[in-house]
């Protein structure tokens, strides 16, 4: 049997599932940055934006893949 995925209809547009993923992961990344700020994630790597990307990618796939 086939996965069939949600697209979502924007004034008659079908957008991709992956679009409402990429959303849903820039919206998870936005509330975690402060947070992330006040831990002090960006003293614990050479590269912290190479981090933060990991981590934006990482939650993109969290998100594909529970939904």
């Amino acid at each position: 049997m086939a996965h069939t995925f949600p697209e979502l209809v924007i004034g008659g547009v079908l957008v991709a599932p992956f679009v409402t993923y990429l959303v849903a992961a820039l919206a998870v990344v936005i509330v975690l940055r402060p947070l992330l700020q006040v831990a002090g994630f960006a003293k614990m790597f050479s590269h912290p934006a190479i981090a933060q990307l990991s981590l934006s990618v990482t939650i993109l796939c969290l998100l594909m893949l529970l939904f």
